[in-house]
Protein backbone atom coordinates (compact mmCIF):
# COMPACT_ATOMS: atom_id res chain seq x y z
CA UNK A 1 0.00 0.00 0.00
CA UNK A 2 1.32 3.10 -0.91
CA UNK A 3 1.01 6.37 1.09
CA UNK A 4 1.53 10.01 0.50
CA UNK A 5 2.96 12.96 3.36
CA UNK A 6 0.68 15.47 4.24
CA UNK A 7 1.93 18.14 6.98
CA UNK A 8 4.93 15.46 7.57
CA UNK A 9 2.06 12.63 8.89
CA UNK A 10 1.16 9.64 6.23
CA UNK A 11 -1.82 9.35 5.08
CA UNK A 12 -3.17 5.96 4.05
CA UNK A 13 -4.72 5.27 0.27
CA UNK A 14 -6.96 1.98 0.11
CA UNK A 15 -8.05 0.44 -3.06
CA UNK A 16 -11.26 -1.83 -3.87
CA UNK A 17 -10.79 -5.52 -4.02
CA UNK A 18 -11.78 -6.77 -6.86
CA UNK A 19 -14.13 -10.03 -6.67
CA UNK A 20 -12.37 -13.14 -6.78
CA UNK A 21 -13.60 -15.57 -9.91
CA UNK A 22 -16.12 -17.20 -8.66
CA UNK A 23 -19.75 -17.67 -8.76
CA UNK A 24 -22.42 -15.83 -7.09
CA UNK A 25 -25.32 -16.95 -5.27
CA UNK A 26 -28.88 -15.48 -5.00
CA UNK A 27 -30.84 -16.97 -1.97
CA UNK A 28 -34.22 -15.82 -1.09
CA UNK A 29 -36.10 -16.66 2.01
CA UNK A 30 -33.27 -16.65 3.87
CA UNK A 31 -35.03 -16.34 7.37
CA UNK A 32 -36.62 -19.71 6.71
CA UNK A 33 -35.11 -22.84 7.43
CA UNK A 34 -33.75 -23.75 4.07
CA UNK A 35 -32.87 -20.28 3.13
CA UNK A 36 -30.63 -19.95 6.41
CA UNK A 37 -29.08 -23.77 5.77
CA UNK A 38 -28.37 -22.63 2.38
CA UNK A 39 -26.57 -19.51 3.34
CA UNK A 40 -24.42 -21.44 6.02
CA UNK A 41 -23.61 -23.54 3.45
CA UNK A 42 -22.53 -21.21 0.55
CA UNK A 43 -20.51 -19.43 3.73
CA UNK A 44 -18.40 -22.51 4.31
CA UNK A 45 -17.03 -22.85 0.85
CA UNK A 46 -14.06 -20.73 -0.70
CA UNK A 47 -14.08 -17.43 -2.51
CA UNK A 48 -12.75 -19.35 -5.69
CA UNK A 49 -15.98 -20.91 -5.82
CA UNK A 50 -18.45 -18.36 -4.24
CA UNK A 51 -17.43 -14.05 -5.05
CA UNK A 52 -20.48 -13.15 -3.86
CA UNK A 53 -23.75 -14.13 -1.92
CA UNK A 54 -26.80 -11.75 -2.17
CA UNK A 55 -29.70 -12.73 0.36
CA UNK A 56 -33.07 -11.49 0.74
CA UNK A 57 -36.06 -11.48 2.85
CA UNK A 58 -39.24 -10.06 3.77
CA UNK A 59 -38.37 -9.44 7.97
CA UNK A 60 -35.27 -7.83 8.66
CA UNK A 61 -32.16 -10.54 9.16
CA UNK A 62 -32.59 -12.26 12.53
CA UNK A 63 -28.72 -13.79 11.80
CA UNK A 64 -26.26 -11.37 10.81
CA UNK A 65 -23.75 -13.19 8.89
CA UNK A 66 -20.05 -11.84 8.98
CA UNK A 67 -18.80 -13.11 5.76
CA UNK A 68 -18.02 -10.09 3.72
CA UNK A 69 -19.62 -12.04 0.83
CA UNK A 70 -22.67 -11.79 1.71
CA UNK A 71 -25.10 -9.21 0.97
CA UNK A 72 -28.61 -8.73 2.15
CA UNK A 73 -31.26 -6.92 0.25
CA UNK A 74 -34.93 -6.86 2.07
CA UNK A 75 -37.41 -7.72 -0.30
CA UNK A 76 -41.17 -8.55 -0.45
CA UNK A 77 -41.66 -10.83 -3.66
CA UNK A 78 -45.43 -10.21 -3.84
CA UNK A 79 -44.65 -6.47 -4.42
CA UNK A 80 -45.33 -4.96 -7.92
CA UNK A 81 -42.64 -6.56 -10.11
CA UNK A 82 -41.20 -3.33 -10.72
CA UNK A 83 -40.69 -2.55 -7.37
CA UNK A 84 -38.40 -5.81 -6.90
CA UNK A 85 -36.88 -4.83 -9.44
CA UNK A 86 -35.42 -1.27 -8.67
CA UNK A 87 -34.59 -2.79 -5.18
CA UNK A 88 -32.27 -5.47 -7.03
CA UNK A 89 -31.22 -3.92 -10.08
CA UNK A 90 -27.51 -2.56 -8.65
CA UNK A 91 -27.03 -5.75 -6.94
CA UNK A 92 -27.61 -8.55 -9.21
CA UNK A 93 -26.29 -8.27 -12.57
CA UNK A 94 -23.64 -10.97 -11.60
CA UNK A 95 -25.61 -13.31 -10.16
CA UNK A 96 -24.59 -16.68 -11.47
CA UNK A 97 -26.99 -19.37 -9.57
CA UNK A 98 -30.25 -18.35 -7.90
CA UNK A 99 -31.92 -20.41 -4.97
CA UNK A 100 -35.52 -19.93 -4.84
CA UNK A 101 -36.63 -21.23 -0.71
CA UNK A 102 -39.38 -18.62 -0.24
CA UNK A 103 -43.25 -19.12 0.98
CA UNK A 104 -46.23 -18.25 2.68
CA UNK A 105 -47.86 -20.69 4.79
CA UNK A 106 -51.19 -21.18 5.46
CA UNK A 107 -53.60 -24.19 7.27
CA UNK A 108 -55.81 -23.84 3.99
CA UNK A 109 -54.27 -26.51 1.03
CA UNK A 110 -56.93 -24.86 -0.84
CA UNK A 111 -55.36 -21.32 -0.42
CA UNK A 112 -51.35 -21.60 -0.48
CA UNK A 113 -51.74 -21.04 -4.15
CA UNK A 114 -53.59 -17.59 -4.00
CA UNK A 115 -49.99 -15.88 -2.53
CA UNK A 116 -46.94 -18.78 -3.30
CA UNK A 117 -47.85 -18.36 -7.44
CA UNK A 118 -46.38 -14.47 -7.68
CA UNK A 119 -44.28 -15.12 -5.47
CA UNK A 120 -42.62 -17.05 -7.87
CA UNK A 121 -43.34 -15.35 -10.73
CA UNK A 122 -42.11 -11.99 -9.31
CA UNK A 123 -38.88 -13.87 -8.71
CA UNK A 124 -38.13 -15.10 -12.29
CA UNK A 125 -39.19 -11.85 -14.29
CA UNK A 126 -37.06 -9.95 -11.76
CA UNK A 127 -33.89 -12.63 -12.23
CA UNK A 128 -34.50 -13.35 -16.00
CA UNK A 129 -34.56 -9.49 -16.91
CA UNK A 130 -31.63 -8.36 -14.37
CA UNK A 131 -29.20 -11.47 -14.61
CA UNK A 132 -27.51 -11.75 -17.81
CA UNK A 133 -24.81 -13.91 -16.50
CA UNK A 134 -27.75 -16.82 -15.20
CA UNK A 135 -26.91 -20.31 -15.26
CA UNK A 136 -29.18 -21.73 -13.27
CA UNK A 137 -32.56 -21.63 -10.96
CA UNK A 138 -32.88 -23.82 -8.43
CA UNK A 139 -36.40 -24.38 -7.21
CA UNK A 140 -37.76 -25.90 -3.96
CA UNK A 141 -41.05 -27.74 -3.83
CA UNK A 142 -41.81 -30.42 -2.02
CA UNK A 143 -44.02 -33.62 -1.10
CA UNK A 144 -47.47 -31.80 -2.01
CA UNK A 145 -45.73 -31.59 -5.32
CA UNK A 146 -46.88 -36.05 -5.42
CA UNK A 147 -50.44 -35.00 -3.30
CA UNK A 148 -49.33 -36.52 0.07
CA UNK A 149 -51.01 -34.11 1.94
CA UNK A 150 -54.35 -35.38 -0.08
CA UNK A 151 -54.00 -39.04 1.14
CA UNK A 152 -52.71 -41.92 0.58
CA UNK A 153 -50.26 -41.59 -3.12
CA UNK A 154 -48.46 -44.06 -4.71
CA UNK A 155 -45.10 -44.88 -2.98
CA UNK A 156 -42.05 -44.54 -2.92
CA UNK A 157 -42.55 -40.92 -4.56
CA UNK A 158 -40.58 -40.96 -7.75
CA UNK A 159 -39.40 -37.74 -9.64
CA UNK A 160 -40.42 -38.68 -13.42
CA UNK A 161 -43.69 -40.13 -12.32
CA UNK A 162 -46.98 -38.32 -14.08
CA UNK A 163 -48.38 -35.50 -11.93
CA UNK A 164 -51.94 -36.01 -9.98
CA UNK A 165 -54.83 -33.52 -11.13
CA UNK A 166 -54.98 -30.80 -8.55
CA UNK A 167 -55.76 -27.00 -10.12
CA UNK A 168 -54.53 -25.75 -6.86
CA UNK A 169 -51.34 -27.22 -6.35
CA UNK A 170 -49.19 -24.11 -6.20
CA UNK A 171 -46.18 -25.88 -7.27
CA UNK A 172 -46.90 -27.49 -10.81
CA UNK A 173 -47.80 -23.76 -11.19
CA UNK A 174 -44.57 -22.47 -10.07
CA UNK A 175 -42.68 -24.93 -12.35
CA UNK A 176 -44.49 -24.22 -16.17
CA UNK A 177 -44.49 -20.70 -15.06
CA UNK A 178 -40.40 -20.64 -14.74
CA UNK A 179 -40.07 -23.93 -17.97
CA UNK A 180 -42.09 -21.10 -19.97
CA UNK A 181 -39.76 -17.71 -19.23
CA UNK A 182 -36.67 -20.48 -19.95
CA UNK A 183 -37.90 -21.14 -23.03
CA UNK A 184 -38.63 -17.93 -24.17
CA UNK A 185 -34.56 -16.89 -23.17
CA UNK A 186 -33.04 -20.03 -23.16
CA UNK A 187 -30.21 -19.10 -21.59
CA UNK A 188 -30.57 -20.46 -18.28
CA UNK A 189 -31.32 -24.28 -16.66
CA UNK A 190 -32.75 -24.79 -13.86
CA UNK A 191 -33.15 -27.55 -10.85
CA UNK A 192 -36.27 -28.66 -8.30
CA UNK A 193 -35.48 -30.07 -5.53
CA UNK A 194 -38.78 -31.75 -3.51
CA UNK A 195 -38.12 -32.19 0.22
CA UNK A 196 -40.42 -33.96 2.74
CA UNK A 197 -40.77 -32.75 5.79
CA UNK A 198 -37.45 -30.61 7.10
CA UNK A 199 -35.62 -30.67 10.10
CA UNK A 200 -33.28 -27.87 10.36
CA UNK A 201 -32.62 -24.44 12.27
CA UNK A 202 -34.00 -21.15 11.70
CA UNK A 203 -33.75 -17.83 14.42
CA UNK A 204 -37.07 -16.85 13.32
CA UNK A 205 -40.12 -18.84 12.96
CA UNK A 206 -41.38 -20.96 10.41
CA UNK A 207 -44.87 -21.98 8.78
CA UNK A 208 -43.52 -25.59 9.68
CA UNK A 209 -41.25 -25.59 12.85
CA UNK A 210 -42.20 -28.97 13.58
CA UNK A 211 -38.82 -29.34 16.03
CA UNK A 212 -39.50 -26.23 17.95
CA UNK A 213 -42.71 -26.85 18.66
CA UNK A 214 -42.52 -30.20 19.25
CA UNK A 215 -39.48 -29.32 21.86
CA UNK A 216 -41.52 -26.31 23.69
CA UNK A 217 -44.52 -29.12 23.95
CA UNK A 218 -42.24 -31.35 25.69
CA UNK A 219 -40.98 -28.61 28.06
CA UNK A 220 -44.24 -27.02 29.05
CA UNK A 221 -45.34 -31.17 29.75
CA UNK A 222 -42.48 -31.23 32.04
CA UNK A 223 -43.00 -28.35 33.93
CA UNK A 224 -46.90 -29.07 34.21
CA UNK A 225 -45.89 -32.33 35.36
CA UNK A 226 -48.31 -34.05 33.04
CA UNK A 227 -47.99 -37.08 30.42
CA UNK A 228 -46.38 -35.90 26.84
CA UNK A 229 -49.05 -38.15 24.95
CA UNK A 230 -48.19 -38.39 21.22
CA UNK A 231 -50.53 -36.44 18.71
CA UNK A 232 -50.67 -38.64 16.23
CA UNK A 233 -52.35 -42.20 15.90
CA UNK A 234 -51.06 -45.60 15.59
CA UNK A 235 -50.19 -45.78 12.14
CA UNK A 236 -47.37 -43.41 12.26
CA UNK A 237 -46.79 -44.59 16.02
CA UNK A 238 -45.75 -47.57 14.48
CA UNK A 239 -44.93 -47.49 10.85
CA UNK A 240 -41.49 -45.97 9.27
CA UNK A 241 -41.62 -42.44 8.16
CA UNK A 242 -38.40 -40.52 6.44
CA UNK A 243 -37.54 -36.85 6.52
CA UNK A 244 -35.17 -33.98 5.03
CA UNK A 245 -32.19 -32.23 6.96
CA UNK A 246 -31.73 -29.01 6.47
CA UNK A 247 -27.91 -29.43 6.19
CA UNK A 248 -28.17 -32.30 3.47
CA UNK A 249 -30.75 -29.81 1.73
CA UNK A 250 -28.75 -26.86 1.38
CA UNK A 251 -25.89 -29.33 0.38
CA UNK A 252 -27.79 -30.97 -2.31
CA UNK A 253 -28.93 -27.99 -3.71
CA UNK A 254 -25.75 -26.19 -4.36
CA UNK A 255 -24.46 -29.86 -5.58
CA UNK A 256 -27.02 -29.85 -8.20
CA UNK A 257 -26.60 -26.59 -9.70
CA UNK A 258 -23.10 -27.01 -9.45
CA UNK A 259 -23.08 -30.44 -11.66
CA UNK A 260 -23.60 -30.07 -15.58
CA UNK A 261 -24.92 -33.63 -15.65
CA UNK A 262 -28.03 -32.38 -13.34
CA UNK A 263 -29.21 -29.42 -15.27
CA UNK A 264 -32.71 -29.33 -15.77
CA UNK A 265 -34.07 -32.08 -13.47
CA UNK A 266 -35.77 -32.57 -10.87
CA UNK A 267 -34.65 -34.54 -7.62
CA UNK A 268 -36.12 -35.89 -4.37
CA UNK A 269 -33.93 -34.63 -1.13
CA UNK A 270 -34.42 -37.15 1.91
CA UNK A 271 -32.00 -38.32 4.11
CA UNK A 272 -31.67 -41.83 2.91
CA UNK A 273 -32.99 -43.52 6.33
CA UNK A 274 -35.74 -43.95 7.88
CA UNK A 275 -37.46 -43.92 11.48
CA UNK A 276 -39.79 -44.89 13.69
CA UNK A 277 -42.03 -42.44 15.73
CA UNK A 278 -42.03 -44.62 18.61
CA UNK A 279 -39.05 -44.41 19.09
CA UNK A 280 -38.00 -40.77 18.28
CA UNK A 281 -40.85 -39.92 20.90
CA UNK A 282 -39.38 -41.71 23.79
CA UNK A 283 -35.88 -40.23 23.21
CA UNK A 284 -37.33 -36.97 23.11
CA UNK A 285 -39.14 -37.52 26.34
CA UNK A 286 -35.80 -38.76 27.81
CA UNK A 287 -33.95 -35.47 26.27
CA UNK A 288 -36.48 -33.18 28.21
CA UNK A 289 -36.64 -35.45 31.04
CA UNK A 290 -40.59 -35.69 30.43
CA UNK A 291 -42.96 -38.14 31.15
CA UNK A 292 -44.77 -40.40 27.70
CA UNK A 293 -46.20 -42.55 28.26
CA UNK A 294 -47.27 -45.66 25.77
CA UNK A 295 -50.36 -44.46 23.87
CA UNK A 296 -53.66 -46.63 23.96
CA UNK A 297 -55.44 -46.09 20.63
CA UNK A 298 -58.82 -45.76 19.75
CA UNK A 299 -58.62 -46.41 16.41
CA UNK A 300 -57.36 -48.89 14.23
CA UNK A 301 -54.01 -49.02 12.51
CA UNK A 302 -54.45 -49.40 8.70
CA UNK A 303 -54.38 -46.74 6.15
CA UNK A 304 -56.99 -44.09 5.70
CA UNK A 305 -57.48 -41.47 3.43
CA UNK A 306 -58.60 -39.30 6.55
CA UNK A 307 -56.27 -37.53 9.24
CA UNK A 308 -56.75 -39.37 12.60
CA UNK A 309 -55.15 -37.26 15.43
CA UNK A 310 -56.10 -39.05 19.02
CA UNK A 311 -54.82 -36.33 20.87
CA UNK A 312 -55.49 -32.61 19.90
CA UNK A 313 -52.28 -30.72 20.18
CA UNK A 314 -53.09 -27.34 18.65
CA UNK A 315 -56.39 -27.13 21.36
CA UNK A 316 -54.00 -28.05 24.10
CA UNK A 317 -51.60 -25.53 23.22
CA UNK A 318 -54.77 -22.22 23.34
CA UNK A 319 -53.44 -22.07 26.81
CA UNK A 320 -50.32 -22.68 27.43
CA UNK A 321 -48.37 -19.86 26.74
CA UNK A 322 -48.22 -18.71 30.91
CA UNK A 323 -46.96 -21.89 31.27
CA UNK A 324 -44.02 -21.52 28.39
CA UNK A 325 -43.36 -17.75 29.79
CA UNK A 326 -42.70 -19.77 32.92
CA UNK A 327 -40.39 -22.20 31.88
CA UNK A 328 -38.29 -19.40 30.09
CA UNK A 329 -38.50 -17.43 32.96
CA UNK A 330 -36.69 -19.94 34.87
CA UNK A 331 -34.17 -21.67 32.65
CA UNK A 332 -33.52 -19.37 29.70
CA UNK A 333 -34.79 -19.38 26.32
CA UNK A 334 -37.16 -16.67 24.30
CA UNK A 335 -40.87 -15.90 25.38
CA UNK A 336 -41.78 -14.93 22.09
CA UNK A 337 -40.07 -18.63 20.66
CA UNK A 338 -43.60 -19.48 21.47
CA UNK A 339 -44.81 -17.58 18.55
CA UNK A 340 -42.92 -19.01 16.18
CA UNK A 341 -44.41 -22.94 16.84
CA UNK A 342 -46.61 -24.68 13.95
CA UNK A 343 -49.51 -26.25 16.17
CA UNK A 344 -51.48 -26.72 12.86
CA UNK A 345 -48.76 -28.24 11.04
CA UNK A 346 -47.79 -30.35 13.57
CA UNK A 347 -51.59 -32.14 13.57
CA UNK A 348 -51.26 -32.40 9.93
CA UNK A 349 -47.63 -34.21 10.20
CA UNK A 350 -48.88 -36.18 12.91
CA UNK A 351 -52.33 -36.95 12.10
CA UNK A 352 -51.71 -38.92 8.51
CA UNK A 353 -52.51 -42.46 8.03
CA UNK A 354 -50.47 -42.88 5.02
CA UNK A 355 -46.71 -43.59 3.91
CA UNK A 356 -44.80 -40.29 2.68
CA UNK A 357 -41.80 -42.30 1.60
CA UNK A 358 -39.56 -41.04 -1.15
CA UNK A 359 -36.86 -42.56 -3.22
CA UNK A 360 -33.36 -41.02 -3.74
CA UNK A 361 -32.61 -43.73 -6.81
CA UNK A 362 -32.75 -40.85 -9.10
CA UNK A 363 -30.04 -38.39 -7.57
CA UNK A 364 -28.05 -41.60 -6.29
CA UNK A 365 -27.67 -42.52 -10.16
CA UNK A 366 -26.48 -38.40 -10.91
CA UNK A 367 -23.59 -39.23 -8.58
CA UNK A 368 -25.71 -38.01 -5.32
CA UNK A 369 -23.71 -39.82 -2.08
CA UNK A 370 -24.45 -38.41 1.21
CA UNK A 371 -26.91 -39.71 4.05
CA UNK A 372 -28.03 -38.21 6.93
CA UNK A 373 -29.15 -40.05 9.91
CA UNK A 374 -33.40 -38.60 10.79
CA UNK A 375 -32.95 -39.39 14.33
CA UNK A 376 -29.41 -37.04 14.81
CA UNK A 377 -31.09 -34.68 12.79
CA UNK A 378 -33.57 -34.20 15.30
CA UNK A 379 -31.47 -33.32 18.34
CA UNK A 380 -28.93 -31.32 16.55
CA UNK A 381 -31.74 -28.92 15.47
CA UNK A 382 -32.76 -28.67 19.18
CA UNK A 383 -28.83 -28.36 20.43
CA UNK A 384 -28.86 -25.70 17.82
CA UNK A 385 -31.77 -24.05 19.23
CA UNK A 386 -30.43 -24.04 22.54
CA UNK A 387 -27.17 -22.41 21.21
CA UNK A 388 -29.02 -20.01 19.99
CA UNK A 389 -31.01 -19.48 23.21
CA UNK A 390 -34.31 -19.92 21.47
CA UNK A 391 -35.11 -22.89 24.01
CA UNK A 392 -33.99 -22.94 27.23
CA UNK A 393 -30.38 -25.54 28.18
CA UNK A 394 -32.66 -27.33 30.46
CA UNK A 395 -30.31 -28.83 34.00
CA UNK A 396 -31.05 -32.77 34.21
CA UNK A 397 -33.10 -33.00 37.58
Amino acid sequence: MHSVRKHGRRKPQYYAMPLTKGKTAFVTGVNGISGHAIVEHLIREPETEWSQIIISSRRPLATHWIDPRVVFVAIDLLDPTENIKQSLSTLVENVTHAFFTSYVHTANFDTLREKNIPLFANFIDALDELCPRLERVCLQTGGKNYGVHLGPVKYPLVEDGPRYTDKNNFYFHQEDYMFDVQKKRKSWDYNIIRPNGIFGFTPHGSGMSEVLSLAIYFLVCRELQEPARFCGNEFLWTNVDNKSSAWGLAHMSVWAVTQVQCKNEAFNYVNGDVFVWKNLWADLAGYFEADAPEPKFMNAAGVSDKLTNEFDILEWSKDKRPVWERVVAKYGGKVEAWDWTSWDSVMWAMGRSWPTIASMSKARRFGWTRYDDSHDNYFQTIRSLENADILPKITKR
